[in-house]
């Protein structure tokens, strides 16, 4: 077989190392190495010399290792043996990824388990081209970014899901808000994957997700979007309103079926439900957390003239606020005609009679007993 006098191989874009195809070389050959490019000698599977971007004249001074190695006898054109390796040390940038099937993760605020895909992009190139061939590379003939995309597809897809839950759960970040968080997402992620590459003398650049988004039919992620509904209405009205006005929703909802005397009968069990479940409604509604015995003719202390209390089914409920109580009239969840009192009244009156629901009542400051239960 002849000598090679020049040994070169023209860089493409997407290869990241490629063998020549002949061993056969001799001193004085000529090696071109392009820009971005690096070649390395090897012998019997050991890495000897490397030559960076240029042309160069083979000889005993730049193959210092190859001639150790062979014992080259010094000057003239001896004819040698060697795998010449080039190295494509040009990063390729777009490089994908996807998750195939959806990550199943746990929103760290609203507790609930949602499928999630996830998609990006990453940048790759060669770093250690001695590692890279001793632990990665092996014995073909080239090797391209899609090989490494897929020999490492399925560790990114794995890193992503602990990743991500773990980014989410120290930021406090729910799944539905993560798409505003994809650059520090990415950052957070590159950091890691980039370590697990580097063990191959491989460098991640670069790494994006271009999206992370949750199936918008999922039933999971409907039921992520009521509970932050609801967080979102809590914090605007406060709990304690919030609770009491469920509570009234629902029993207004079974009454309703009963006609109209079922609605004011609902509206009674609703405002006892609410009672027990709210606290600290603001100084007006400071007892409302507990129930009043119907035996009892002395109601406790009102915090506040526009708070009343309320007589429904034979107990007492209350206080509450005139807005509250406005709220409950119009919606139907308190009859016009339900018995209310506060401090300053000498007698239980029906809602629809006080100053603030259109008549006016005497004072004094404490209630007459309440009236007998209905027969």
């Amino acid at each position: 077989m002849a000598l090679i006098d020049v040994v070169k191989i023209e860089p493409q874009e997407k290869v990241l190392i490629s063998k020549y195809p002949s061993e056969d070389l001799k001193m004085g050959t000529q090696v071109i190495v392009k820009p971005g490019q690096q070649t390395i000698f090897v012998k019997g599977g050991k890495v000897c010399d490397v030559l960076d971007s240029g042309t160069h004249t083979l000889n005993t001074q730049n193959l210092p290792l190859l001639n150790k190695l062979i014992n080259l006898p010094f000057g003239g054109n001896s004819p040698f043996s060697a795998e010449v390796w080039f190295v494509n040390k040009v990063a390729v940038l777009d490089n994908k990824w996807g998750t195939k099937t959806p990550l199943n993760l746990e929103d760290p605020r609203y507790k609930i388990i949602v499928p999630v895909r996830a998609f990006g992009q990453y940048g790759v190139k060669i770093k250690d081209p001695e590692v890279f061939m001793n632990t990665l590379f092996g014995a073909l003939p080239s090797m391209q970014a899609s090989d490494i995309q897929r020999f490492f597809q399925g560790k990114i897809i794995s890193s992503i899901s602990t990743l991500i839950g773990k980014k989410i759960t120290q930021e406090g970040i729910s799944l539905i808000d993560i798409p505003a968080h994809l650059e520090e997402l990415s950052l957070f992620c590159q950091t890691s994957i980039a370590s697990e590459f580097n063990k191959f003398g491989l460098e991640v650049p670069n790494f994006f997700f271009e999206s992370v988004n949750i199936p918008q039919d999922d039933p999971s992620f409907i039921k992520l979007k009521e509970a932050k509904e609801k967080a979102m209405h809590i914090n605007t009205v406060g709990r304690d309103i919030y609770q009491l006005d469920r509570s009234m929703d629902v029993m207004d909802t079974a009454a309703g079926n009963e006609g109209s005397a079922g609605s004011v009968m609902g509206a009674g069990m609703g405002l006892g439900m609410g009672m027990g479940m709210g606290q600290g409604m603001g100084q007006g509604m400071a007892n409302m957390s507990q129930n009043i015995s119907p035996n009892i003719n002395t109601p406790p202390p009102v915090p506040s003239n526009s708070s009343y209390l309320l007589h429904i089914n034979g107990q007492q409920h209350g206080p509450y606020p005139v807005d509250i109580l406005k709220g409950y009239l119009n919606s139907g969840q308190v009859a016009p005609d339900t018995l209310a009192w506060k401090e300053g009244f000498t007698s239980w009156v029906k809602l629809s009679e006080l100053p603030e629901f259109n008549a006016g009542a005497g004072a004094t400051t404490t209630p007459p007993p309440p009236p007998p239960p209905v027969m």
